[in-house]
């Protein structure tokens, strides 16, 4: 059954206060974190808290940043729920470094059904939490379910078209041509059943066989790059992700939202996210930053951060509660 956990081991590379899952996606099986969290929580009610399920973006790991974030979480008393995608990290899957929108909508569900079981979780407090293209996903799958207490969204990437129109300020005609014949070229070698094309997720200003070169870009996401993570991914999302766009469906998101908008984004476009946040009557931070710098060890982690354990606080725990 999808989302059905399948065992628990832990291992080194864990985080502190985690142990290790793994559950079933449609047939796929997927490698998680779960931080019970504090035992003391604002946020419990009848011995049950809210679990915010949370994965990476464009070809990030859970070991590629969001420890940082899920710790803080469960230190203020959530449950967590991190988990890799389909192909990536610890996970399962072929062929391997391929990013499927349509697989990771996949994975997200089942990966709420999987946190929904464990102990001590409410599963009709479901936080959904995603960053870049994560967020995206998430605005996806959010609308119309009564079990959402509250989503997220961080540095959202929310339309495909519009992400690639800005990415021409710093990449090449070259470069675009050269990604997009390597998209078609992956895309049938897979229906043929010859292996995919590759490109580097992130590269130097410049480079024509990456999917990010924005300035600054090759170093922030290797500073956050955890050990399993990999530096290539299946040239056929450049296919793909044109078609992606969060549309009006989060008008149909019946619980608080979450924008968090870096106003100097060089990966997802901040209009494009300004926009889909009024549709959603979302609550709107800014941060004078760019894409990366929201993770920890940059300046507007610690704002990011806590604006989203404060917007939780505000929404999801009785007054007199949240004081002590």
């Amino acid at each position: 059954m999808s989302g059905t956990m399948t065992g628990a081991t832990t291992q080194s590379a864990v985080p502190r206060g985690a142990v290790s899952l793994r559950f079933d996606s449609a047939g796929t099986e997927c490698d998680a974190w779960y931080f019970e969290g504090a035992k003391r929580s604002p946020f419990d009610v009848g011995g049950r808290r809210p679990v915010v399920v949370m994965a990476h973006g464009f070809a990030g790991t859970k070991d590629s940043g969001l420890a940082p974030f899920a710790q803080r979480f469960a230190d203020a008393g959530l449950a967590v729920f991190v988990f890799d995608y389909r192909g990536f990290g610890r996970s399962e899957g072929a062929p391997r470094q391929r990013v499927s929108m349509a697989g990771q909508a996949v994975d997200y569900t089942s990966a709420i059904d999987a946190a929904a079981t464990l102990p001590g979780v409410d599963p009709r407090r479901i936080i959904l939490w995603g960053v870049s293209l994560g967020a995206g996903l998430v605005l996806k799958a959010a609308p119309r379910r009564g079990d959402i207490a509250a989503v997220i969204a961080v540095v959202p990437l929310v339309n495909g078209i519009a992400a690639g129109n800005h990415a021409r300020s710093h990449v090449s005609g070259a470069g675009m041509a050269r990604s997009a014949v390597a998209a078609i070229g992956s895309t049938v070698a897979a229906k043929i059943g010859r292996s995919p094309m590759m490109m580097r997720v992130v590269g130097y200003p410049g480079d024509t066989d990456a999917a990010l070169s924005a300035p600054g870009f090759f170093e922030r996401y290797r500073a956050i790059a955890g050990p399993t993570w990999r530096n290539e991914i299946d040239a056929a999302i450049g296919m793909e992700i044109g078609s992606f766009k969060v549309g009006k469906e989060v008008g149909d998101i019946d619980a608080p939202v979450l924008f968090q908008i870096a106003d100097f984004d060089s990966g997802a476009p901040p209009e494009a996210a300004a926009k889909v946040a009024f549709t959603a009557r979302a609550e709107v931070r800014h941060y004078p930053c760019d894409h990366f710098d929201v993770f920890a060890g940059n300046d507007w982690h610690e704002a990011t951060v806590q604006h989203e354990i404060d917007f939780l606080t505000r929404h999801l725990t009785k007054p007199e509660r949240a004081a002590q």
